[in-house]
């Protein structure tokens, strides 16, 4: 399996250092050319290496770690994303929900990839906290993710475990959820009680969630 983030901004380096911490090979990639992506890419570790977008785009698994707004104009790169697996860690706010047609951002992401598995995750932390080693005082931050392809869902959170998070449970991404917590703020679910709008993948055992929907 083989992994690319296009987009080498502050969340794709946070999670560039998570492939890196774990040895994982990684290509990274943005709108600049690969040379002046490739300092920063060699400071993070050997395995990150930094390629042109059209290298990278022939990753099995893509992250998007884009401004939002472009992530159409990556999209067109590709004649079909079919047999590719986009993991969608960009942030909609705060573009209003009638220009994503009334759909979860992740929803409206996936017209734009036609033939891809698209996986929404990675996203609700801030780059400085996702960058670190996700063991805190013996607790684990959790990572959120969702899918509506069943398919999908299980190698992303494979992923997961090895890079970033252990997880557990995954929800629709078509679909809101009410949530509840108990947790330390500083693992990460400090936005939590509220609306897990994408649903979740997520480790029971730093933080105690309640389901409705």
């Amino acid at each position: 399996m083989s992994y690319a983030i296009v987009g080498f901004g502050k969340i794709g380096q946070a999670l560039a250092h998570a492939f890196a911490r774990k040895n994982i090979d990684l290509t990274v990639a943005s709108r600049r050319p690969p040379e002046a992506l490739a300092p920063q890419a060699r400071a993070i570790g050997s395995t990150v290496v930094a390629k042109s977008l059209w290298d990278a785009l022939e990753a099995d698994t893509i992250i998007l770690a884009v401004p939002f707004g472009e992530h159409r104009e990556i999209a067109k790169a590709l004649p079909s994303w079919k047999g590719k697996t986009v993991i969608d860690a960009m942030n909609s706010f705060p573009v209003p929900p009638e220009e994503l047609d009334d759909l979860p951002s992740s929803a409206f992401v996936a017209k734009s990839f036609t033939g891809a598995k698209l996986v929404k995750g990675f996203n609700h932390l801030v780059a400085a906290t996702l960058a670190t080693d996700p063991i805190v005082e013996g607790g684990h931050r959790v990572v959120f993710l969702s899918s509506d392809d069943e398919d999908a869902i299980a190698p992303v959170a494979d992923l997961a475990k090895k890079t970033w998070v252990r997880t557990r449970q995954a929800w629709k991404a078509q679909r809101g959820w009410s949530a509840g917590a108990r947790t330390r703020s500083h693992l990460g679910s400090s936005h939590l009680p509220g609306l897990v709008q994408e649903g979740a993948v997520i480790d029971p055992r730093p933080c105690d969630l309640a389901r409705e929907g």
